[in-house]
């Protein structure tokens, strides 16, 4: 090694950004196991390079001793002094090993893909940091292939899984297509980050309206809660921070622009966006739209709440299947039992 090759590796570091010191401390390895490969496993040997000129030497550490029991990890008193006097038994000394003048073409030969190897797991590691802690982050990305249900999209510098259960139901996804999803899991794996995508995930719808409305990118407007069942319908609850600024005409967008964009995004599901009150009578209303209540009785202590509509809504207020009532729940977090006025007038008799 010399300084042309220590070059070599400062611009490894620039380029991927792997540090310098860990690609010496993987050539020291594979020197060092390039060395016992060839000559021998007996007693502690050390590799040191030098970080400015390349240079390597190889060191055995041995025991200063009295008598010497173990060559390989022992030295005698005497032989030690030689080297520094100011040895006494029971230090360790370094003494410098010669190896064979084929040992560079032995070692380069060995080492090569240990050195590769570390450096991949450089690599691996900083992918990894560059996306750990983005969980809920919106990406973008280009579908790389599709397998066993499951897509892979590239994301640059490594590619994400959107496995069949975090798929749109009823979307078509072709290979080249650019896709949006937002990062669901990030794990450091053996293999390196294994980054799992959703685009059925409530966080996602979140993200599509940070994009798209700036008064809630801005802290305008908060989202105060998301309840969705992917590919159908997705209710979402929306407060403004000021008076002046209608969260929900702020979130439709002039002739539903804004809302229109999202739904798009997310293959013409249904969206309602209701607007949040501190008082769960009112917010429990809201969120039954597109019905329109005419009184809701709360349960603080149960979190219930008894909730009547005209007779010809009632089929409006529970949706297809119980859908819009199971998802007002969902958002409000309150058990939600629906009657008609026909219904509750029966049952206050």
């Amino acid at each position: 090694m010399n300084k042309d090759f220590m070059r070599a590796i400062d611009e490894l570091e620039k380029e991927k950004g792997i540090p310098k010191e860990v690609v010496i401390e993987a050539i020291e390895t594979a020197l060092l196991s390039g060395y016992k490969k060839n000559y021998g496993k007996s007693g502690s040997v050390k590799v040191e390079i030098d970080p400015e000129t390349g240079d390597y030497n190889i060191y055995s550490e041995k025991t200063v001793v009295g008598e010497i029991e173990d060559e390989g990890m022992e030295i005698d008193l005497q032989r030690a002094k030689e080297l520094d006097k100011k040895f006494e038994i029971g230090d360790v000394v370094k003494v410098q090993v010669k190896p064979k003048e084929d040992f560079g073409r032995i070692a380069a030969q060995t080492s090569r893909q240990v050195i590769l190897q570390k450096i991949r797991e450089a690599e691996r590691e900083n992918i990894y940091e560059e996306f750990h802690g983005r969980e809920s982050e919106i990406v973008t990305g280009t579908i790389q292939r599709i397998s066993k249900n499951n897509i892979f999209v590239n994301l640059g510098k490594i590619e994400g899984i959107l496995t069949e259960s975090e798929q749109i139901p009823g979307e078509i996804y072709r290979q080249g297509d650019r896709i949006k999803s937002v990062i669901l899991e990030v794990k450091n794996t053996s293999k390196g980050a294994n980054i799992t995508l959703s685009r059925t995930h409530p966080s996602f719808v979140k993200r599509l309206f940070e994009l798209e409305v700036p008064e809630i990118y801005d802290g305008v407007i908060d989202i105060i809660s998301i309840s969705r069942e992917a590919g159908s319908r997705t209710k979402i609850s929306v407060v403004s921070n000021d008076a002046n600024v209608d969260p929900v005409g702020s979130c439709v967008g002039n002739k539903g622009t804004r809302v229109k964009s999202v739904v798009d995004e997310i293959n013409n599901e249904k969206i309602d966006i209701i607007v949040y009150d501190k008082d769960p009578a009112k917010y429990i209303s809201n969120s039954l739209s597109p019905a329109t209540p005419t009184k809701v009785e709360v349960n603080e202590k149960s979190k219930s709440a008894l909730v009547i509509v005209p007779d010809y809504q009632l089929s409006l207020a529970i949706g297809k299947e119980g859908q819009n009532a199971r998802l007002a729940a969902k958002l409000t977090g309150w058990k939600i039992d629906i009657k008609s006025e026909t219904q509750y007038a029966s049952i206050k008799r």
